[in-house]
């Protein structure tokens, strides 16, 4: 699913009366993740998940098929952990294809 269907999909379920309106609260959601994180703090949406910065030591190996070497620093990344209804959500929805 593109942006652009992901915000069909929210006019629908969030009754905006415009796709702009929902296009306008998926940007404000995402910069506002963005900012939490960016200063070191996490986000949690009881039921949904977990979002959060996390540390990643840097290290060292091999590039497959080559003997190149790679290395990386030290560094931040975002992390997601769903929250237990988007888990059963999730496998429901499977259930329910087979």
């Amino acid at each position: 699913m593109n942006k652009a269907e992901f915000a069909d999909l929210v006019k629908e379920v969030g009754e905006f009366n415009t796709k702009k309106e929902a296009e306008r609260a998926i940007s404000a959601f995402v910069a506002a993740v963005e900012k939490a994180l960016s200063k070191k703090e996490s986000i949690e949406l009881v039921g949904f998940g977990k979002f959060e910065t996390v540390f990643q030591k840097g290290k060292s190996g091999l590039v497959p098929g080559t003997n190149k070497k790679y290395t990386t620093h030290d560094k931040y990344v975002p992390k997601f952990k769903a929250g237990k209804a988007l888990k059963d959500a999730v496998a429901a929805a499977k259930k329910g294809k087979k």
